[in-house]
């Protein structure tokens, strides 16, 4: 099938994939003075009287707002806010088809961050999480940062955490598979999805990470981001220097969330035996996956439907903002992050691991309410639960 031609069909056809359906029926006079004027009056006033009621009487508990400014969309860069709307309805069907989560795309006009900051903070009333979406690094950061420390709802960056969380838990089963422990974990890109990877890794303990971009391994020379900065000071422990050749040499793990065909046979076959090969990069990966078994890898990964081993998000964000809004969750934690991590893990049993088979699929119906399961027990756990009883 040619996905291009018909997508273009199908979306002209749809004219968008959302819609608007009502819960109830407006056929009489009582229906109407229900679900409208005068009756509407009565959760208003006590919502009035006690703000945390709109959970109760409106959809705020299930509803969720995907919310981009256009500037790193896909892998077609800075393409506006109208441009992404496609993409933006698209997670919102995936919210509702996967995890029974309603969404509303909102692309903003503007790509200064105190402006989204601002724009975006005063969303609060009208939804239970924040999803950001396709917001570029470094802006992505402080922008995730300044929202969840003023709002009092979820804020997730997709792109960093929800790669993240897929990202490990396809290690967790690979590193299971091969029998490895403190495995060198070289992560190539060090924008929003790479830092977030080697955050989530290094706080897990999975094993040691050494960070890259297109001039090589991080070091302090280097026009470095906060973030990358403050990541040096926690990764690389052994000081290697060079380029990503350099960090592939002797390394057990290749993390890939950079562009495409820039690794080669040469530096898979310099990788420790038994290498894992996670090239993500869309939609050519970085090194195809017949060449780095070719050279080596024994497990090869990718964002593609159409190889083994897909590592794509979607089996992460309908199930933590499900268990998230269930929990009446005030963010979503590092604790959070790791149950979706292990939940998502164990959807395959040891005797069903294998080199083709280290993640469940994407499709697969039961794992948006196993991460939901699995978070919604962290959050209590944890505590950032909003304090005060669930109203009847």
């Amino acid at each position: 099938m040619d996905y291009a031609k018909e997508a273009l069909r199908l979306h002209a056809k749809w004219n968008g994939k959302l819609e608007t359906i009502p819960k109830m029926p407006i056929k009489t006079r009582d229906d109407l003075s229900i679900a409208y004027t005068p009756g509407v009056a009565a959760p208003c006033l006590e919502i009035k009287d006690d703000p945390k009621k709109s959970f109760t009487y409106t959809a705020r508990s299930h509803l969720v707002a995907v919310i981009t400014d256009g500037s790193a969309v896909l892998g077609l860069g800075n393409i506006g806010a109208e441009a992404s709307m496609p993409v933006m309805e698209g997670k919102c069907v995936l919210f509702k088809a996967l995890g029974n989560v309603d969404a509303i795309p909102l692309a903003l006009n503007t790509q200064d961050t105190d402006e989204l900051v601002e724009t975006i903070a005063r969303l609060e009333p009208s939804f239970g999480g924040i999803n950001l979406e396709d917001i570029a690094a470094p802006r992505c950061f402080e922008i995730e940062r300044r929202l969840q420390e003023r709002m009092n709802i979820p804020v997730f960056h997709d792109d960093q955490h929800g790669t993240a969380i897929v990202v490990s838990s396809a290690l967790v089963n690979a590193l299971r598979f091969v029998k490895k422990d403190d495995p060198t974990i070289v992560i190539n890109g060090a924008g929003s999805a790479g830092c977030a990877i080697a955050n989530l890794i290094l706080e897990m303990k999975i094993g040691k990470v050494i960070l890259c971009d297109k001039d090589g391994i991080l070091s302090k020379e280097m026009n470095l981001s906060d973030e990358q900065r403050r990541l040096m000071s926690i990764s690389n422990p052994e000081h290697k220097k060079g380029k990503l050749a350099d960090a592939l040499a002797g390394a057990d793990v290749f993390i890939g969330v950079s562009a495409g065909h820039i690794v080669t046979k040469e530096m898979i076959a310099s990788m420790n035996k038994d290498a894992i090969v996670f090239a993500m990069a869309n939609p050519i990966p970085e090194i195809e996956p017949e060449d780095a078994k070719a050279a080596g890898a024994r497990i090869v990964g990718t964002g593609r439907s159409d190889h083994a081993n897909q590592i794509n998000n979607v089996l992460a964000f309908p199930g933590i903002f499900k268990g998230a809004l269930r929990a009446q969750a005030t963010c979503i934690n590092d604790e959070m992050k790791k149950a979706a991590v292990y939940a998502i893990a164990s959807m395959i049993k040891e005797e069903d691991l294998s080199e083709e088979n280290i993640i469940v699929s994407a499709l697969d119906p039961r794992v948006a309410d196993v991460v939901a399961d699995a978070v919604e027990e962290a959050a209590k756990k944890s505590g950032v639960i909003r304090q005060w009883e669930k109203t009847k």
